[in-house]
């Protein structure tokens, strides 16, 4: 498939193009979302990788090669905007977002200068403003980041910062031990940043929590404070968490910001899953009291459903971007140039290259209107909710929690075989093989995706955490996952 130089006035590079969208638009987008096809055509690596005729030839392929290759990849990809596709925090594609993307890679734009990125530098800081406003940022600032665990990195390196300042200059080497606090149900980026930036995994120190996973704030109290008056640590960061990963927990933050008051600490919120919550008046509440938090990660592929990745840092001190990061490298950032060099933003993070990933959420944004993306939220919940109250209902399910804060549903399946015996030890260890083996033929099977995990700092088996977010699903859906489920499970003996 050789090209000209001017390919794209080459009317074969045209004809593919159109090609290739059509089949987007059909295989992956319009079949990937039909309740009657399959979620994944799932196969082992072994059989999967003839498939795809990996090896690189010395010679261009036909176009009608290409788009081959491009039909194997849509037929053997998982389907993620399948309305039963639960296995992820995330789920559901919007079209406004995707042409965002589209748009954005079609540009193919480093949104670092004003010169090269000025659309984009200018609707990234229109969306800070805007979610600063949200969050209860008064004077705040932030930027797009690759991800929650890289907007969670960012937070602890800046609050670490401004702990001391000459950190920059002098490194770790004559800084005290530093101590980061989050729940014990915290995601782990907490740790792969303790690695990273130099602060050591064993200064992250788990809080206990509640029943329904919620940090602990007396508990939170009593470590920072046994910390600094008999060990000599140095208490820097506080995560609170607002979205847990597998229980779906908010952590109450005006008692957790009271804590971090009272000793001087950063608040940072994780709330890359349950930051969709401020967007919602009926559900906000749920994170009260964000305004006093210093620094706040919210993932908006996930609860808000744009196309991933779609990840925001907010901080409540607008200069600490550039007083942390910046080292104003002369051949991106010259003083003297043609305009207001205030938008020049890229020297605010620790990236150089940085993809545009704003351009796809506000056209997703504009497209839906505030009462869309609330909408889209609550319709989130309303399924949650009926889905919880259907589990409650049907013979052989159980609730891991009486109830959940978020759209993450927990619940065991207890097959025939299993119900009505005591509840032993060796009784749990069998109910713990029962997920496996129904994901195991729902893989295979291709009907749906759910995800299944212990809970070792609560001490449960496997269990099944359905995560409810696409919205294109009803009720018929989770009627369908009961259903599934129970045919999938009930013959099992372990």
């Amino acid at each position: 498939m050789a090209t000209s130089r001017n390919s794209f006035l080459d009317p074969k590079i045209i004809e593919f193009l159109n090609s290739f969208h059509k089949l987007v638009l059909e295989e992956a987008l319009q079949n990937g979302s039909d309740r009657n096809l399959k979620v994944v055509d799932f196969l082992q690596p072994e059989e999967l990788k003839p498939l795809l005729h990996l090896p690189v030839n010395p010679e261009p392929e036909t176009a009608e090669s290409i788009l081959e290759l491009c039909r194997r990849v849509i037929k053997y990809s998982v389907k993620t905007g399948h309305p039963r596709f639960f296995n992820q925090l995330y789920s559901g594609i919007d079209p406004f977002c995707l042409a965002g993307s589209w748009l954005t890679d079609a540009l193919n734009t480093n949104i670092h200068t004003y010169e090269v990125a000025g659309v984009f530098i200018l609707v990234e800081q229109y969306l800070i403003d805007k979610l600063c406003d949200i969050v209860g940022y008064e004077d705040g600032d932030g930027l797009f980041c690759p991800g929650g665990s890289f907007s969670n990195m960012m937070a602890i390196h800046l609050a670490r910062f401004q702990r001391d300042s000459t950190v920059r200059e002098k490194g770790l080497y004559q800084s005290p031990r530093l101590r980061l606090y989050c729940s014990k149900e915290a995601h782990y980026s907490m740790e792969k940043a303790a690695l990273f930036l130099g602060i050591g995994t064993d200064n992250v120190i788990g809080i206990s929590t509640d029943s329904r996973g919620c940090m602990l704030p007396d508990i939170l109290d009593m470590k920072i404070l046994e910390d600094k008056e008999t060990k000599g640590f140095e208490p820097t960061i506080v995560v609170a968490t607002c979205g847990t990963t597998v229980l779906g927990a908010f952590d109450p933050l005006p008692e957790i910001a009271e804590v971090c008051k009272r000793h001087g600490v950063w608040l940072h919120v994780d709330a890359c899953l349950g930051g969709g919550v401020l967007l919602s008046k009926k559900f906000k509440h749920r994170m009260a009291g964000i305004e006093r938090s210093d620094s706040i990660a919210w993932n908006f592929h996930k609860m808000s459903h744009a196309n991933i990745q779609c990840s925001v840092l907010l901080l409540k001190d607008k200069g600490l971007l550039n007083k942390g990061n910046g080292l104003n490298a002369e051949y991106l950032f010259q003083p003297d140039k043609c305009y207001d060099v205030s938008y020049d933003i890229g020297d605010r993070t620790v990236q150089c290259g940085r993809r545009v990933d704003d351009l796809k959420l506000w056209i997703m944004w504009k497209a839906l209107g505030d009462s869309g993306m609330a909408d889209n939220i609550e319709n989130a919940f309303k399924n949650a909710e009926y889905f919880q109250k259907l589990l409650s209902e049907t013979e052989g399910f159980r609730l891991v929690l009486p109830e959940f804060q978020s759209t993450n549903i927990c619940f065991w399946y207890i097959p025939p075989s299993l119900r009505g015996q005591m509840e032993t030890k060796e009784w749990w260890e069998k109910v713990g093989k029962v997920a496996p083996e129904i994901k195991r033929k729902m893989t295979v099977q291709g009907t749906m995706l759910i995800g299944y995990q212990p809970l070792s700092s609560k001490n449960l088996v496997n269990f099944f955490r359905i995560v409810i977010l696409n919205p294109l699903c009803d009720f018929c859906d989770m009627d369908f996952v009961v259903s599934e489920i129970d045919r999938l499970g009930k013959d099992f003996i372990p």
